[in-house]
């Protein structure tokens, strides 16, 4: 007989039970998972820009707070350029971190690009971006208004005339160096070391000097009378050998005194007997001491040196006086006559070429006057600015246009506390050639209030505020309206003015300029300060006023 089962006691019907509490919770472990997966977003400011415009592209990017984020970096942005990417953005949200990278882009090329997507990396896994399509726009030109020209065709220039000067001056230092350097390292008369000083004297002053100094010796304190006898015995030799011209160092005791008693016996030696007994005697104890490990007395060594002094005094009142033929065949003593008339002729000529550089100098200072001599020849810091290679770059946002010597660097700058509520963002860019005097500052600042209209008139305060901050005093100030090769149309104010030079007590006379742009929303400043009555400085300040372009909308 079977038995039913209620439904709710099968396998089944426990399941079908059971089945609402593991869709719950399988529900739950699928949030969770969608939590903990980072999420990629990305979004423009616009899609629609002209040609030299820039495009905010932001990446937003939500994951945990332990993930290994890294954003886009260089020119991956192709064909669109990378003008700056900004600093990232952290926001901290729970358990979770909310990232903000933030590049600004642009093109110079009218036409419809392809923004492509951009790889993220997190925690070593790619998440792309959205691709989207950016249009540019050419600027218009209004032919009605402004006439359009031909290009102008090339002009000969004079050349300069004074360049002939610069490089005669600088060619004639270079050989005054070069002359300087070659008498001081090859013909000048070095200062002699003791070694080389005792070498140059006369045998008999030398081996004099050497056996001074063999008595302040420590041989005979510490028992060493082999290394005393044998240098006792090696100055006189070679003493002899100098002086005498008798090969001393190579002979026996006894071939020694053989060959002085034949030149005794030519008359070439003037010795006695019993000077060449006693040598003979202190040749013999020294053979003794070296060679048998003798010792003789303490007081019959020191003894032994003074008859070694006393033997070359002898010696040296035998010797007849050299004649002058005989110091000539000395190569030593020829050389030293030759080395003495290189360096009087060498003497001769820098004074002849220094004598030449000064009367071409005092000529060309009256002909010329003394600042064309020393612009020809050293030129001047301006001039080498106002020469050199320009770049023309776009800085800061909304952006300013310029054509400078140099490039611009950022500027950190800290917002005052009370400021930081109604400015959102400040771009300042500067370049500061303190040997030229010379220095430009561009700034661009957003408001907080995208509707707020700049004040001109504040910020061109603040700016002198800041120069007598910095020590400016006696300043003239002069304004009008300004308006840029587009249209654009601003404040300018000039003036002169007392400056103190950075790291030191002086000052110049100096001239201000201050360029004003600005709209809703913005304000943009070009700052520059140079030397008053520099005619460099003042061509500088006219080719980056002319190139000055910006944007007026934000």
């Amino acid at each position: 007989m079977l038995q039913e089962i209620p439904p709710y006691k099968t396998p089944a019907g426990l399941l079908l039970r059971r089945l609402p509490a593991l869709l719950f919770l399988l529900a739950g472990l699928q949030v969770a998972f969608a939590q903990s997966l980072p999420l990629v977003s990305s979004e423009v400011d616009t899609t629609a820009i002209r040609i030299g415009e820039q495009i905010r592209f932001t990446v937003r990017v939500e994951a945990d707070t332990t993930a290994q984020v890294i954003f886009p970096d260089g020119q991956t942005f192709s064909p669109l350029e990378t003008v700056e990417a900004f600093k990232t953005d952290t926001t901290r949200r729970d358990n979770r971190l909310e990232l903000l990278k933030t590049y600004a882009l642009t093109q110079f090329d009218s036409g419809a690009y392809l923004l492509p997507s951009q790889r993220i990396e997190i925690d070593g896994k790619g998440y792309f971006t959205d691709s989207l399509f950016v249009s540019v726009a050419t600027v218009p030109v209004d032919t009605l208004e402004q006439n359009l020209y031909d290009i102008k065709p090339m002009v000969e220039v004079e050349g300069n005339p004074w360049r002939w000067i610069r490089w005669l001056g600088w060619t004639l230092l270079v050989l005054l160096l070069a002359g300087g350097a070659l008498y001081w390292f090859v013909f000048r008369e070095k200062p002699l070391t003791e070694a080389e000083q005792e070498a140059l004297l006369p045998p008999y002053d030398r081996a004099l000097i050497e056996l001074e100094r063999l008595e302040s010796t420590r041989y005979l304190i510490q028992d060493d009378f082999k290394g005393y006898y044998t240098e006792l015995t090696t100055i006189v030799r070679a003493y002899l050998e100098e002086e005498v011209h008798v090969t001393a160092l190579e002979s026996t005791t006894e071939e020694l005194i053989t060959k002085l008693e034949l030149l005794r016996d030519a008359g070439q030696l003037n010795l006695d007997a019993e000077t060449l007994s006693r040598f003979r005697r202190i040749l013999q104890t020294a053979d003794l001491v070296k060679f048998a490990k003798s010792k003789p007395p303490l007081r019959e060594a020191e003894a032994d040196r003074e008859q070694v002094r006393d033997i070359v005094v002898r010696t040296h009142d035998a010797l007849p006086e050299p004649t002058e033929e005989e110091l000539m065949e000395q190569e030593e003593y020829r050389q030293e006559i030759l080395s003495q008339r290189r360096r009087k002729r060498l003497r001769v000529g820098l004074a002849t070429a220094a004598g030449i550089l000064v009367v071409g100098l005092v000529s060309a200072l009256a002909y010329f006057g003394p600042g064309n001599v020393r612009e020809a020849v050293f030129g001047t810091p301006t001039k080498s600015l106002l020469e050199g290679e320009w770049i023309a770059s776009s800085y800061g946002y909304p952006p300013i246009l310029l054509e400078t010597p140099e490039v611009l660097y950022r500027k950190e700058v800290e917002l005052p506390a009370g400021a930081k509520g109604s400015i959102r963002d400040m771009d300042v860019f500067g370049y500061d050639n303190r040997r030229a005097n010379f220095s430009i500052m561009a700034s661009s600042t957003l408001f907080a209030d995208p509707e707020s209209e700049p004040d001109f008139e504040q910020s061109i305060e603040k700016v002198l505020e800041q120069f007598e901050a910095s020590g400016a005093r006696n300043i003239i100030m002069k304004q009008e309206s300004f308006t840029t090769i587009s249209g654009v149309e601003g404040v300018r104010v000039y003036g002169k003015g007392t400056f103190d030079l950075p790291d030191s007590s002086g000052s110049m006379e100096g001239a201000y300029s201050i360029l004003v742009f600005g709209g809703k929303g913005f304000l943009q400043q070009v700052v520059m300060t140079w030397e008053d009555g520099d005619a460099y400085s003042e061509d500088i300040v006219e080719r980056i006023v002319k190139t000055l372009e910006v944007k007026t909308t934000v």
